[in-house]
């Protein structure tokens, strides 16, 4: 197996490049009948990626060549080694598939001139992008897939292809799947994906808002807690986020968002109601609330005093902070309530 075999140092980056694209069209359903010859082909396959994997990170006694790492990333964007190694993703071995999760971030982030070539290639074949993504039902490859993800994410023109596109609507499923691994994980990319630059975000948000939030909602309001836990500190992140802080004024002109926060205010979990009230409290501090905000507040009132007054973060400094908060939205609701006609 694999994991005994010594990669032999001679190999240039075109013959390991030629040697991975062989062994895994070698995979092809249509050359494996038999088990034999698929156990011998992904033997084959395992062993070209510890090859690549020596080369890209060093085998521990010699250190990886600047060079031969370039050259060996523009080799696989020319034989297409790139779609191989996502298409036949599931085909792979466990330990041909830890390979690859090691080489995937370097590839990515090779040079050749002043060009990410393997990020170049993905570009030009953004269908990989979605591929990944669908992957995540299979629970077998899902992790793998997720992890490639989050390193294409990394890179702002990869990350907003995935926005814009239809695979990014699949995630409101895949943080909701059974498996809590797969999905947890589906979390994290889907978190990456709304973070990690804000700039981005923020041009998606504004040209997205009804729709995206329309499907957020869902996961607000989720009958799992960890869905409604997870997304609501996420919601958080990134709508309190500066360069957001005009989605942020769109976001609290809608009664329909002031109710699932008024909702959450009363879950059973005490963190689901604390993180709640940071998003509730700037609905009610807004100096510009519409009417419609103010006849809910003026409406429920009186409960909403007494959630808030049994709200509690019960942790020293920060507990006298949210006090203070509490004392100030309290009396604006009261204020709001002494002041809205509701006829």
């Amino acid at each position: 197996m694999s994991f005994f075999f010594k990669p032999s140092r001679p190999k240039t980056p075109q013959d390991v490049a030629k040697a991975i694209k062989d062994s895994l069209v070698a995979l092809d359903t249509k050359t494996v009948v038999e088990v034999k010859a698929l156990e011998k082909a992904l033997e084959e396959v395992e062993k070209n990626f510890l090859i690549m994997k020596c080369m890209l990170l060093g085998d521990g006694e010699v250190e990886p060549n600047a060079e031969q790492v370039s050259q060996l990333a523009e080799e696989i964007c020319k034989e297409d080694v790139i779609s191989l190694l996502i298409h036949k993703l599931s085909l792979l071995g466990w330990e041909a598939r830890k390979d690859l999760a090691h080489c995937w971030s370097i590839l990515l982030r090779q040079k050749v001139g002043s060009t990410y070539c393997c990020v170049q290639y993905i570009e030009e074949h953004f269908e990989l992008l979605d591929f990944l993504v669908v992957c995540y039902d299979n629970k077998e490859i899902a992790m793998n897939c997720g992890n490639m993800l989050r390193e294409c994410i990394k890179f702002p023109t990869l990350a907003k292809y995935i926005l814009e596109s239809a695979s990014f609507e699949l995630f409101y499923k895949f943080v909701e799947l059974p498996n809590f691994d797969v999905a947890s994980d589906a979390f994290s990319t889907f978190k990456d994906l709304l973070t990690k630059h804000v700039n981005l975000v923020s041009e998606f948000l504004t040209a997205r808002h009804d729709e995206f939030f329309d499907s957020y909602e869902k996961l607000l309001t989720s009958s799992n807690y960890v869905t409604r836990r997870q997304s609501l500190k996420l919601l958080s992140e990134f709508l309190l986020e500066s360069p957001n802080s005009h989605i942020m004024k769109r976001y609290i002109l809608e009664v329909r968002y002031l109710k699932v926060m008024m909702t959450l205010l009363m879950d059973s979990s005490k963190n689901i109601q604390l993180s709640a009230f940071h998003i509730f409290k700037v609905f009610v501090a807004n100096p510009n609330k519409p009417r419609e905000i103010k006849v809910i507040l003026a409406k429920n009132h009186e409960k909403l005093l007494q959630l808030l007054e049994n709200l509690s973060a019960g942790k020293g400094a920060e507990d006298e902070q949210l006090e203070e908060e509490k004392e100030l939205i309290m009396k604006e609701i009261d204020r709001v309530a002494r002041s809205t006609n509701l006829e």
